[in-house]
């Protein structure tokens, strides 16, 4: 048995960005501002803010530089004023664009999770495919922005991005066959999947952040007392592992991801095989009963 690389980090290898502020720590809540005004700014509906004392500023510019301080200082970094800041101009200047922090996070989830326009990144056409195809995007998009992570999105202000992004994937998984709920529990199921693993690698490497230890520092620390254990006999199994068991090597995320989609599939093939039973059996019930009939016309 190996005592390496924890098993639920390894695997997708790089590094999350925005280790400077905490991915962890705090929860921010999507529709926490004006829901109304929110919804005018995402679909452009609301009146348009009057000209003002700088030059060139857009609230497409505001978003961008809010995603910015975001990615590199962390969400708890994120004000009106460090935006202001960010873009060199005064606080005041921002308002006449957007009420405030709730809904500028709003925006921010919107433009970060603006859906490809290249129908390749949604596989090869069918339902597996695609699925494996968002969960994967999923996971990148989590690494880009890991202070996602730390917003709340149980009750999203919906907006072009969210709705695209549905409407392409629906589009895609049709095919599957199932109910509209099912549907969209298929999309939950991979979607929560693919959080909870991007949960797991980014806590591992905010670990490594705070203490200051390597992942290596970390587990040869822990080392000799565990090597005493597996050879204490206390634990046979775990001592039987293969040297690679907790290797990073492995591609956990992957694995968990296809044995996910296996699920699904199974699903999908007896609904289907089960559908296709009863179809036979009513066409063969229906020749019956029109045999009979001819019958009983001719007597």
């Amino acid at each position: 048995m190996t005592r390496g690389k924890s098993a639920t980090t390894g695997g997708t290898g790089g590094t999350a960005g925005g280790t400077k502020g905490s991915t962890t720590v705090g929860t921010e809540t999507s529709g926490s501002g004006d829901i109304v005004r929110t919804q005018q700014l995402l679909w452009d509906t609301g009146p348009r803010p009057s000209r003002g004392p700088k030059p060139g500023l857009t609230l497409e510019r505001i978003v961008e530089a809010a995603i910015r301080v975001a990615d590199a200082e962390g969400l708890h970094a994120l004000s009106m004023r460090r935006v202001a800041t960010e873009l060199g101009t005064g606080t005041m200047s921002l308002y006449r664009y957007l009420p405030g922090k709730g809904e500028l996070l709003d925006l921010m989830l919107d433009r970060v999770q603006r859906p490809s326009e290249n129908p390749a990144d949604l596989g090869d056409g069918g339902w597996r495919s695609a699925l494996e195809a968002m969960g994967r995007a999923t996971l990148a998009l989590y690494r880009r922005h890991p202070w996602l992570l730390q917003v709340n999105q149980s009750r999203p202000v919906l907006g072009p991005s969210a709705l695209d992004g549905m409407e392409k994937i629906l589009s895609r998984i049709k095919s599957m066959g199932l109910t509209d709920p099912e549907l969209i529990s298929a999309v939950v199921a991979v979607d929560g999947y693919v959080v909870g693993a991007a949960r797991t690698q980014l806590y591992a490497e905010e670990a490594e952040h705070r203490t200051g230890l390597t992942d290596t520092e970390f587990w040869q620390a822990q080392a000799p007392i565990l090597e005493e254990l597996m050879l204490s006999g206390r634990y046979p199994l775990l001592a039987g592992l293969s040297e690679d068991a907790f290797g990073s090597d492995f591609d956990h995320f992957e694995f968990g991801l296809q044995r996910m989609l296996d699920g699904l599939e199974v699903f999908v093939n007896r609904r289907r095989a089960t559908a296709e039973t009863a179809e036979t059996a009513e066409t063969a019930g229906a020749g019956v009963g029109g045999t009979e009939g001819a019958g009983a016309d001719g007597a």
